[in-house]
């Protein structure tokens, strides 16, 4: 897995609408990310996935939320695969291995609350 881009801050959208899918674009062969929100207190990252790109096992100390903004991805945690499409949630626990994979090209919305 390549990791083209990895761009900071959302200033641009405080205090304004946008759509998130629009904010960081895909790029062949890689994943790309982009922090919109980098506190303390938790982030807010974008995450765009080439076709059969993907971020291998690892586990986070801090529950994460994801939320698929466009096409289709692949979930795995603690061994168990879950696809998700546009519109779609899941919460993946802390300390619980888990995975991502791009079957075709996606973006996503990652959430971690510290």
């Amino acid at each position: 897995m390549a990791h083209a881009e990895r761009s900071e801050g959302g200033r641009e959208i405080l205090g304004e609408k946008a759509v998130l899918a629009e904010m960081v674009g895909y790029q062949a062969g890689s994943v790309v990310s982009r922090t919109l929100v980098d506190r303390p207190q938790g982030t807010v990252t974008l995450f765009s996935f080439d076709q059969g790109q993907g971020l291998s096992e690892h586990s986070a100390p801090f529950d994460a939320m994801v939320q698929v903004l466009e096409g289709e991805g692949e979930f795995v945690i603690s061994g168990r695969p879950h696809r998700l499409g546009a519109g779609e949630t899941i919460i993946m626990p802390a300390d619980e291995p888990h995975a991502v994979k791009a079957p075709q090209r996606f973006k996503m919305l990652l959430v971690m609350i510290r």
